[in-house]
């Protein structure tokens, strides 16, 4: 039934862990000697490492959705149990919640 959105995640999943060892291998490698460049390189690093991050976030996202799909669990709604609409998934794809429910949680984090 999701073998598009499947295929769509598992694609993104491999392109994140080829960014991932990227990150890594940028991360391990030496820093000059130099104290203006030994910042700078420093400063990288530091983004380099959020974006390490980012992707490792991101995996997990994506490795709970295919968890979901082979429970045949995947979209549908995490609140209310209702179908996620199509186009909601196709835009955000980890969701786990219905555009209603969605909508609902943010109205209350905004007044809390």
């Amino acid at each position: 039934m999701y073998a598009t959105q499947r295929d769509r995640l598992e694609t993104k999943k491999a392109e994140l862990r080829g960014r991932l060892d990227r990150v890594k291998a940028n991360l391990r490698r030496g820093y000059d000697a130099d104290s203006k460049e030994r910042a700078k390189e420093l400063e990288d690093s530091e983004v380099v490492d959020a974006l390490g991050n980012e992707a490792r976030v991101e995996i997990a996202k994506i490795s709970e959705a295919l968890k979901r799909m082979d429970k045949d669990e995947y979209g549908t709604c995490d609140e209310c149990g209702a179908h996620i609409n199509d186009g909601r998934l196709v835009a955000h794809p980890y969701a786990r919640k219905c555009i209603d429910c969605a909508r609902f949680e943010e109205h209350r984090r905004a007044h809390m």
